[in-house]
């Protein structure tokens, strides 16, 4: 990715995408199925294959295969998604495992990973350099409802090496300034949560408004621990659509290559036909002279 500011991949009709780098390879897992996960290859960052499906014939997930995530620890693959839990009718977090980052990736359980009583999504897992791990997931809208209005919220918990909780989550971070509140008063969120450290210093990027909608954006919060306080910035987002030129910009992720920090995130594939039909692209991230992240775009 020599000299360029924003990539906008060739992979459309999907969301939520995920990069592993693997050796010389990049790996791309993204929403892109209705029963499953597909994965996608390249090794510079600008051309992509599509690899065909990672994981597939969930033992408890109906529909809904959602935001996967992977992790390698322990010379195996991790997948960490959402799906709606076939018994309860209700979305949950799963986890499977496999010896390749092109699967087959099979689920630990044959149930989610957790089950708290409520909807829960976009579960994503931070790696401290003090050896902890931290598991980060939002409590869903669709059934999160507070004051009457559907709710979005982040929540963060440590971890064992099984992924068992070693604390009760706490809640991190919820839609509670005027640009998260604005745009439509019954439904608020923040989700699409991931978070990075540099330094001694926490950053969690989060997903704000619904993502089938223009103003889909991507906020930016600090703080000294991984669970919070967090502060959010007050110039936020530091991701949004541009006018004429992109819109609908979130669920992003973060990953390292060759010594740079970059961003994979998704935007519409229309400008003027915002909707699910969504564009996977990579930026790189920079931090300014007030150590503020920001995406060049």
């Amino acid at each position: 990715m020599t000299g360029a500011v924003m990539i906008r991949t060739n992979i459309t009709e999907i969301g939520d995408p995920f990069i592993l780098k693997h050796g010389d390879t990049y790996y791309m897992y993204a929403t892109s199925a209705s029963d499953g996960f597909r994965y996608f290859t390249s090794d510079n960052l600008i051309d992509w294959k599509e690899g065909g499906y990672c994981y597939r014939n969930s033992p408890w997930g109906e529909n809904n295969f959602w935001a996967p995530e992977v992790y390698e620890r322990d010379g195996k693959f991790y997948m960490i998604f959402t799906a709606r839990w076939k018994e309860k009718h209700s979305l949950r977090i799963g986890l499977a495992a496999a010896d390749s980052p092109e699967g087959p990736f099979r689920d630990i359980h044959d149930e989610p990973l957790f089950d708290f009583g409520y909807a829960a999504i976009d579960a994503t897992l931070f790696f401290d350099d003090d050896g902890k791990a931290y598991l980060y997931y939002v409590r869903d809208c669709s059934e999160n409802i507070i004051d009457g209005v559907h709710t979005s919220e982040i929540y963060g918990a440590e971890i064992a090496r099984d992924f068992s909780f070693k604390s009760q989550p706490k809640k991190i971070s919820s839609p509670d300034v005027p640009w998260e509140t604005s745009l439509n008063p019954e439904w608020h969120w923040n989700e699409g949560p991931v978070l990075f450290k540099k330094g001694k210093k926490y950053y969690l990027n989060y997903s704000v408004n619904c993502f089938d909608s223009r103003e889909y954006s991507v906020g930016c919060s600090e703080s000294d621990s991984p669970l919070g306080p967090f502060e959010k910035y007050a110039d936020n987002p530091i991701l949004r659509y541009r006018e004429d030129d992109f819109s609908g910009p979130g669920h992003n992720c973060l990953f390292e290559s060759d010594g740079k920090l970059y961003t994979a995130f998704h935007i519409h594939t229309f400008y003027d036909r915002p909707g699910g039909d969504r564009r996977a692209c990579i930026a790189e991230v920079y931090f300014d002279e007030n150590e503020k992240m920001r995406f060049r775009l």
